[in-house]
Order: structure tokens, then sequence, then C-alpha cells
């Protein structure tokens, strides 16, 4: 028995011994790994203003107190020193001043993924890039690809459609009215299938999340028997989300579409026993998944059925697959809407695109940053060749750069970088893009047009806003504010959403007062060069408050700044229309790029803003 005991706690000894061991000098994320931590303390008297939830003495962590950001781990590889043409350096000028952008990932969700995964898709990308230059010494070896980023793909042929489920490859991604639609008859034992859309994997997690899990089940479930459609989502982190179910009493609407149609489980009016159910065991359905600006919405037969609002870090750029499974007899599978680049070599106005080099030793009247995701090709395409044609523009005394963050797909990368040469007005961010995160892009804008430039105003705007320039110019040249502005549709008396169901929610936890500062709308607002540069001396001394809705963010900032001495001047700007367009704009929202070049067309043509939807 005693040798017994001592066998065991000898074994036990040298299993501590071995885990220690792994963990001092395996694990990555390891204190005695670092060479370097770095700390966000927030005891420092500059972050006074910073919120913090009110914790007990007695029961607060250490972690609440100094937070420790393994910074070394996450951005290695992301700065180092590269070979790059002066071109590719001047992409890179925010990416080099934001190099400890972890320090302030607080408050912003993703971040710290955000940064890692940015991490593999950066050293992915330069190892394409160093390949590329390696064989085009030899241009007879270089290997002409097809276009990368179709914007339609098919499968029509049933022999493709096997047993165990059919999957199509999304190369680039969905965005903002992309379609997926699927033609098939529900068969077998059950008649129940499942659409799932999902995202890229990584190297440490080698399932893919699910963006959207779209689940019908003809024979119910164990909460029903009657037929159900279950949507959710899936991730390594977070497991299965909450389901949303239809048919379903709740009210809640996804750009305006209800969440679950009210025709759904109601009765036939010609017969009082069978409800209605848009899938039916033998009979062809046409489905078609829409990308909206808040969800997906689902139609069956062209009746709209359901919707599914995007959920956090779940957006459809992400998605590079669908996959159908169940019992489900295809006959067709089409995407269409998918984001595309221009073919470079076949653009005959690419000079003109291309943008205007920077003055020297002399200020800019204005600097214009606008926000813009990976494979947002087109978008950014329809605004080089509208707003961004004004003679202002092309004259040097406005500049405008687009702040892109890395995509988690290679190939979306790789259409990017090319884009990066081609036109030099992209500022590439070292993160991958989140919806949350959008308000590093506030102060990445803020750092260009301060420190790249100096432009006696910054304004921000969104890649689907059509500007007028002039008038903007016009405006803040007649206010003759030079210190302390902010102008746009200013929001005076704005409450946080507190409906977990809201894009917008925001916790007490994030935000405890009941109202915010006044803040101007996102789609385009202007602040003088000292706001600006504030935010960037704020961020640099690690004394900025981090908010995920950047536009409020804004407003935040400023308040403090009027606490702290700032004289603060907020011009109401009623022409710039952030949920559409009006006649007479200023900024309009919401616009495609089709929408653009007519509204474009009809300012060159008739001299005045007239919309076009």
């Amino acid at each position: 028995m005693k040798k017994w005991l001592g066998g065991v706690l000898m074994g036990s000894f040298i299993v501590i011994l071995i885990l220690r061991y792994n963990v001092m000098f395996k694990n990555p994320f390891s204190n005695n790994t670092l060479q370097q931590r770095i700390f966000v303390n927030t005891t420092d008297p500059r972050l006074k203003w910073v919120q913090q939830p009110t914790v007990s003495p007695a029961i607060q962590s250490p972690e609440a107190v100094n937070q420790v950001v393994v910074a070394d781990e996450l951005v290695s590889g992301l700065f180092l020193d590269r070979n790059f043409s002066s071109e590719v350096q001047s992409s890179l000028f925010t990416w080099n001043e934001m190099k400890h952008i972890v320090n302030y990932s607080k408050g912003l969700p993703n971040a710290l993924e955000a940064v890692r995964e940015a991490r593999i898709a950066w050293d992915n990308l330069m190892d394409i890039v160093a390949k590329k230059q390696q064989i085009e010494v030899n241009e007879s070896s270089v290997d002409h690809k097809g276009k990368q980023c179709p914007y339609f793909l098919s499968k029509m042929d049933t022999k493709d459609f096997g047993d165990k489920g059919y999957k199509l490859r999304i190369p680039c991604g969905l965005i903002q009215g992309s379609a997926i639609t699927i033609i098939g008859i529900p068969n077998g034992p059950s008649g129940s299938f499942r659409i799932d859309l999902t995202g890229e994997s990584v190297p440490e997690e080698p399932n893919p999340p699910i963006v959207l899990h779209y689940n019908v089940r003809l024979q119910g479930d164990k909460v029903t028997e009657d037929p159900v459609i279950v949507q959710n989502t899936w991730t390594t982190a977070q497991d299965w989300g909450e389901e949303e179910r239809c048919p379903s009493r709740n009210n809640k609407k996804v750009d305006d579409l209800k969440q679950c149609s009210e025709k759904v489980g109601k009765r036939d009016n010609r017969t009082t026993s069978k409800r209605y159910f848009p899938f039916k065991l033998g009979y062809l359905s046409v489905m078609t998944l829409r990308v909206g600006e808040e969800g997906f919405h689902m139609t069956v037969d062209g009746k709209q059925i359901t919707s599914f609002a995007y959920r956090e870090g779940l957006e459809p750029w992400l998605v590079n697959e669908v996959r159908i499974f169940g019992d489900m007899n295809l006959t067709s599978v089409l995407a269409s809407g998918l984001p595309t680049s221009e073919d470079l070599e076949h653009i005959d106005d690419l000079d003109a695109l291309r943008t205007v080099p920077l003055p020297l030793h002399r200020p800019l009247d204005l600097f214009i940053g606008v926000f813009s995701t990976a494979n947002n090709f087109k978008r950014r395409m329809a605004v080089r060749r509208t707003w961004m044609q004004y003679p202002a523009v092309k004259s040097g005394t406005v500049a405008v750069r687009f702040f892109v963050g890395l995509h988690k797909n290679q190939i979306v990368n790789e259409e990017l970088w090319s884009e990066i040469q081609a036109y030099g007005d992209i500022q590439l961010m070292p993160f991958v893009d989140y919806y949350g995160l959008i308000t590093w892009k506030t102060i990445a804008i803020c750092i260009f047009g301060t420190q790249a430039v100096s432009a006696k105003y910054v304004m921000k705007t969104d890649d689907d806003a059509f500007v007028r320039v002039d008038e903007v110019l016009g405006t803040i040249s007649k206010e003759n504010v030079k210190h302390g502005l902010l102008y746009g549709l200013i929001n005076y008396d704005a409450q946080p959403h507190r409906n977990a169901d809201s894009k917008w929610y925001i916790s007490p936890e994030e935000y405890l007062e009941k109202t915010y500062p006044p803040w101007a709308h996102g789609p385009g607002y202007v602040v003088s060069n000292d706001i600006a540069k504030a935010v960037y001396t704020k961020h640099k001394e690690g004394s900025l408050r981090m908010f995920k809705l950047e536009d409020v963010a804004m407003g935040i900032w400023i308040a403090e700044m009027k606490k702290e001495g700032f004289k603060v001047y907020y011009k109401d700007e009623k022409r710039v229309y952030n949920e559409g367009c009006n006649d007479g704009f200023v900024v309009a929202h919401y616009q495609s790029p089709r929408e653009m070049l007519c509204l474009w067309q009809k300012l060159r043509a008739e001299g005045v803003a007239k919309c076009c939807n």
C-alpha cells in the first residue's frame, strides 16, 4: 500500500513538473516567454474621466486594475520593417502609427481577435507578395489567373449534389446586395434540411464560424411537433447562440422586415386544419437569401419569410462557403451580387482615378477619411469616379483616403493589395475589420489628417455616402470657425439603446449615463484641426476612451475636451441625410454605386443636387 501510494505521489510530482515545463516554455502567452509587457493602468490620473464599473476594493481583482495585454504575441510580424515601394509605404502611414493599438482594446468587441487574425492574414499576404516578386523577373512564368472575385457563381448540374450535402465556395465574401438562390425539393424521410453560411477558419480553430445557421425542420423538434425554421450562429468561443424560431410571436424587425412573417403558422383560410408553412415535402421551393444592411433575409417562392440580424463579430463579409445538408433534392445553387474588383488592365480612366500627390509644405483645406471594408471594391470605385473628381480634390486642396482593415480571406487581401498599388488612396489598418472596431478607424483618420498632412479640417464619411465637397468647403469657410468645430447632423439628446436586440445596444457597463453628449451622425461630420490633433494626442497618451459607436465616441471625446477648457462650437447641418437622400443634400447616405454615379451625372448636367432613388 505504501509503495502504491509512494508511486502515485512520485508520478503526480513528475506530471506537475511536466505541466509546469509546458506552461513555462511552450505556452505562447506565458509570462515567462515575454520580452515586453504592455500595461493599461486604469489608475493613471490621465484616465480619470474614463468610466469604470464601481467595484468594492475587497473584491476588485488585479485584472480590473491592471489589464495586461501580451502585445508581442499579438502584433509580432505586423510591424516588421519591409522593403516596400514608396507608394506602398505611404499606404501604411497610419498602420505604423498604431503599433500599440492592442493597448486600446478595452470596450471594443473582438479587438484582440481582430489583431490576432490580422497577423495571420498579413503573414500570408506577405508570403504571396514575396513569391510574386520572385517570379516577376521572368514574365513568362507569371501565373495569369482568371478573375479571383467573380460577380456571379452557379451550379446547375444535379450530379454535383451528392447525398453528403453540397458546398459552394464564396471566394471574396458577401456584401450588401449579395444573394444566394437555392432551388430544390425537400424529400427523404423527413424533408428537413439546413443551410449554413460559414466563415474562414483560423489555424487555432479548425472549425469555421457559422455566420448563419438556417435549419428547416418539417417534422418539428423537441420544442414543437409542427414544422419550424430555426436560425442561429456558432463560434468556437461562444458555441451556439440564442435560437430564433419561426413561427414566433416576436415582433422584432430587421431592415424594417419582421424576423418571422405573420403568415408562417397561420391557419389556411380554405381549411381549419392546415397551417401555412413555406416548405412542403415533395414540392419545389425557390429560396433566396439576401444580404441587407442589418441582416439576412430569406424569401421562399417570392414571399418574405424570415430575417436574421447580424450578430457581433459575425458579419456577411466573413462568409466564404455555403453548405447545404439534409433531405433536399437540389436542382441549382446560385450566388449573385458578389464583391468583385475591376480588371486594372481594362480601366481606360486609370490615370484620372489615381490619387493626386499630397502637397508639400502647404496645409490642406480639408482631409476626408472614408470608412470602407476590404471587399467593397465597387463602392470605392464609385467614390473615385464621382465626388473624388471634384476640382478641389483633383487640385490637391482636399485629400481623400479610404481606411480599410485586412480581410480573413487571402484572395480579398491580394485584390486589395493590387488596389493599393494602383490608386494610392488606401490607408491599410493593422486589424481585421469588424463593425465594433470602427472607432479605431476614427482615430486613424485623425492621425492622418494631422500627422501625415496638416489639414485645417478633418472629415469622416462612409463609402456609401455621396459628399458634396464644394458645399462642405463653402459652409465651413462661411462659418469661419478655426478651432473647436464639430460640423454635421448634430444629435443633442440621444440616449443609449438599452434593448439588447438593437444593433446599437449599449449596456450600462459600456456607458452609464442616461444621455450622450452632443454628437454628429457618422455618414459625414467635420472637426477642426485642433480637435483631431487632441484625439491623436490623447490616443498616444493612452487617455482616450474607447467606445464602439464611433460617431458617439467623437462626441464623448469633444465633451471631455470642453471640460478641459476647449471652446467648442457645434454647427448643425440638416442637409446631411444619414438615412438616404433628399434633394439639396450635402451628404447622402446609403447610396449604391449605381446611385452614386447617377447623382454625379445630375450634378454635372444640371448643377443641382437631385436624388436618383
